[in-house]
């Protein structure tokens, strides 16, 4: 067997079989398989498909070109993850919500892609958090706190990380077979036993459309439970940001908020709680979503999950009294301005994907993979579809580091937002759900 006939016989639309797969991806892990041979092999498949059984195939060599985690814990291993949006910080409230509710949860996170935030690009906004710590302080913290939010080491699906640079360079990013293996090898090298996954529809999200959203998250789901791990998705709203912030740092100060009972998200705290309901009913902790929701809400209300959100972040090298002096210990923009409307009536449409294009010219995401983040911009108390807007009233508050960044990020701003005479039909948070008994 050979790298050849491997991209041949997926070109000729013949699949690809479990041990090709295997092959494939420890050449890639161990450089075997040239740059161009997987630029080709990943065209194939873009054009091509491999179908169900090739993505699992797929999934399962990438997952196990590298270290696979297992655990012995007194509880279920589960996980979450995200397709991407705007202002969506649920995974540092639905981590610690879930350990608190009996899981544990080594949440591998990413960065930033694109207009998208990134959850570790989040957690490093706090001082002396260590986002990367390895495996063996990730089992600590995991077995000793309950949950821990931490980035991929290189021992984690290494055949994955050098197809994920040949897509981004190669036009093959799209794909939906090597999406849904990229994503789900991951997740299941960390050995989970369920895995809950939010599919994002609408202007901010990669899946603009909801067939494409719908087509991903059955993928997800045949996939993930086709490679033995019991996984459901659901497709939430991503037509405005989910929270009122977007930043790193302000999406912190959202979540903190929102955690210790401040000020109350309540997008924001219902999305968390759907998604944390299912994922208790595959952790077999709740007989139904509804129960396990309600269990949800009661550890984040009880604030159990704050004091575990600040056990995590002490253990993890930040601050030990972070949830009580969180405003201190967070940076902080110099410029902050207002962005007023520019008449009055209600906010009808809102294009999120181009203020997280905002967030990211302001310095909040990276233009090219060299860039570093300033944690401290971002957009905060941005308006919601359907608002009613005085005019001057702020549609936003930019925190920016220069004039000159706040005036380019203003002029977006105010042209993302659509103002009309009639309040539009507000779209709903949870667009659908898919399960393992929606795909098979």
């Amino acid at each position: 067997m050979d790298a050849r006939s491997i991209i041949q016989a997926v070109r000729d639309g013949k699949g690809l079989g479990e041990e090709a797969a295997r092959w494939f991806a420890r050449g890639l892990a161990d450089g075997a398989v040239s740059d161009a041979q997987a630029g080709a092999f990943a065209m194939a498949v873009l054009l091509k498909g491999i179908g169900t059984e090739g993505r699992v195939a797929l999934t399962k060599a990438m997952r196990d070109s590298g270290e696979v985690l297992a655990w012995d814990m007194p509880g279920p291993v589960i996980d979450k993850h995200s397709t991407g949006g705007v202002g969506d910080s649920v995974s540092l409230l639905l981590a610690p919500a879930l350990a608190a509710c009996g899981c544990y949860v080594p949440m591998i996170s990413g960065r930033g892609l694109g207009h998208t935030g990134g959850t570790l690009d989040k957690m490093e906004a706090i001082p002396g958090y260590n986002a990367l710590p390895g495996i063996g302080a990730l089992r600590k913290v995991v077995g000793e706190v309950g949950c821990a939010i931490v980035g991929a080491t290189g021992e984690i699906a290494p055949a994955d990380k050098r197809l994920y640079g040949i897509r981004d360079i190669s036009g093959t990013v799209e794909s939906i077979d090597l999406i849904t293996a990229s994503i789900l090898s991951k997740k299941l090298a960390a050995g989970l036993e369920g895995l809950i996954l939010d599919v994002k529809v609408g202007s901010g999200a990669f899946m603009a459309r909801p067939e494409d959203a719908r087509a991903l998250a059955e993928s997800l789901v045949a996939t993930a439970n086709g490679a033995g791990c019991k996984t459901t998705a659901l497709i939430t709203d991503m037509d405005q940001p989910l929270g009122h912030s977007a930043g790193n740092a302000l999406e912190v100060i959202e979540v903190l908020e929102t955690l210790t009972g401040t000020v109350v998200n309540e997008a924001l705290w219902d999305v968390t709680a759907a998604l944390g309901g299912e994922a208790l009913v595959l952790a077999g902790l709740a007989p139904d979503a509804e129960e396990g929701t309600a269990r949800i809400d009661e550890a984040i209300a009880s604030g159990r999950a704050a004091e575990i959100f600040g056990k995590m972040v002490a253990a993890l090298g930040g601050p030990a009294d972070f949830v009580e002096r969180y405003p201190d210990r967070l940076p902080s923009a110099p410029v902050i301005r207002a962005v007023a409307s520019p008449r009055a009536g209600y906010v009808t449409r809102i294009n999120t994907r181009s203020l997280g294009e905002a967030v990211v010219h302001l310095g909040g995401g990276r233009l090219v993979g060299t860039d570093k983040i300033n944690p401290s911009v971002g957009l905060w108390e941005t308006v919601a579809l359907g608002e009613e807007m005085e005019l001057g009233e702020p549609l936003t508050i930019i925190h920016a580091a220069s004039d000159a960044a706040a005036d380019a990020a203003e002029a977006a701003i105010l042209a993302a937002i659509t103002l009309g005479e009639e309040a539009p039909e507000e779209p709903p948070l949870i667009h659908d759900r898919i399960g393992p008994e929606d795909v098979q």
